[in-house]
Formats: C-alpha cells, sequence, structure tokens
C-alpha cells in the first residue's frame, strides 16, 4: 500500500525560495482549531495538543481503509483585531487558528468519526472545537525564513519591499509553516515558509 505524503509530493506547497516570491495556492483541505494568546502559551499549546491527536485518528481510519498518508506539517494563520501593526500589539491578544493539512480522501464522515474515537479514548474535550474545512489563498507572496521565530520581522519587511515594488497589498491573514521541530532544531537552523495572500 503506497502512502501518501504532501510534504514529499507537493513541493509545490512545502517549498520557498529565500528571496520573495509568488505562488498560486488552490483550495486544500485543513483541519483547523483558532484561538487567542501568545505562541507556546497555555491556550495555544492546549490547541496543539488536541490537534495532533485528532490527525492521527484520522490517519488510522484512512490506514484501515487502505489510505494511508503521513501526518503534514504544522501550520498557523496569524492576525490582530486591532488597527495597530501586529507586532505593536501586546503577544496575549494575538489571534491565531492552527492547521494541519489533509490529503484529498479524507471526508467529513471520517473527522467525525476520528473525532468520536479519539475523545473516548483521549478524553480531550478540545477536540470537539476543532473543524475541518477548506482554504484557498489565491495569489501569494512567500519567502523562506531561517532562524528563530523572533527574527521573523526581518524577513516579513523583505516581502513587503516585494509588494510595494509590486503593487500588491494584503489579502488575506499571514501565514506560516513550520518545516522544522522546534524541539529537535537549534533556533538558528529553524525553517519557516511565510506566505502572504495578496491582490
Amino acid at each position: 500500500m503506497d502512502k501518501t505524503d504532501l510534504v514529499k509530493q507537493d513541493k509545490e506547497y512545502y517549498s520557498a525560495s529565500k528571496k520573495p516570491e509568488m505562488r498560486q495556492i488552490n483550495e486544500l483541505h485543513f483541519l483547523t482549531i483558532s484561538g487567542k494568546g501568545a505562541p507556546a502559551g497555555k491556550e495555544f499549546t492546549n490547541s496543539v495538543e488536541a490537534l495532533y491527536p485528532l490527525a492521527y485518528g484520522v490517519k488510522n481510519i484512512c490506514k484501515k481503509n487502505e489510505m494511508d498518508f503521513t501526518v503534514p506539517k504544522l501550520e498557523g494563520l496569524w492576525w490582530v483585531n486591532s488597527d495597530k501593526p501586529a507586532l505593536e500589539v501586546v503577544r496575549n491578544e494575538w489571534q491565531w487558528k492552527l492547521l494541519i493539512r489533509m490529503p484529498v480522501f479524507v471526508t467529513n464522515e471520517i473527522v467525525d468519526l476520528a473525532k468520536m474515537e479519539v475523545i473516548n479514548k483521549r478524553g480531550i474535550k478540545r477536540i470537539s472545537k476543532i473543524r475541518f474545512e477548506n482554504i484557498s489563498e489565491g495569489k501569494c507572496v512567500q519567502i523562506m525564513h531561517i532562524g528563530p521565530y523572533s527574527t521573523e520581522p526581518e524577513t516579513i519587511k523583505q516581502m513587503k519591499s516585494f509588494m510595494a515594488e509590486n503593487g500588491l497589498i494584503e489579502n488575506g491573514l499571514h501565514h506560516e509553516i513550520y518545516l522544522s521541530d522546534p524541539r529537535k532544531t537549534v533556533k538558528e537552523k529553524l525553517r519557516t515558509i511565510l506566505r502572504q495572500p495578496v491582490k
């Protein structure tokens, strides 16, 4: 049985240059959970700890039906409900939606079944807040950020300059794809795709 590995099979989605570039992102399927607070804060951590068990629950159901897949990378959409730039807003006020992409053969029925199974087995009530939704970002500017998350503003400046030079404005939420596991990778070598829908 072949195993679907989106990270290896969809290099267009999971790769980026060290310089700003354009990319077209069509509709894709995700498990999502939304919240508010600092990255790595309690709300954020609890949400990650609900999202992954459900993703593996979906994977296990698919595997039994000979549709196995590798659980892809964690992603996040970020925004603030303020007129101020995000970096001028206290981190506890940051809004986010965490994502884990799902293959095309995953259905609402599979996700609902996995929710019941994982909640019954693990007792993680927060799983009930996870949604299965389609997201289409369309035209985007993206760049590969290498280094700690704290230095992302320097890379985002490059994206903004590229957008200004090409007459583009933001048309969606700031999107990050975490290619590296921060528990296993030194900060200086973390690889994160920064993506911004534009028009």
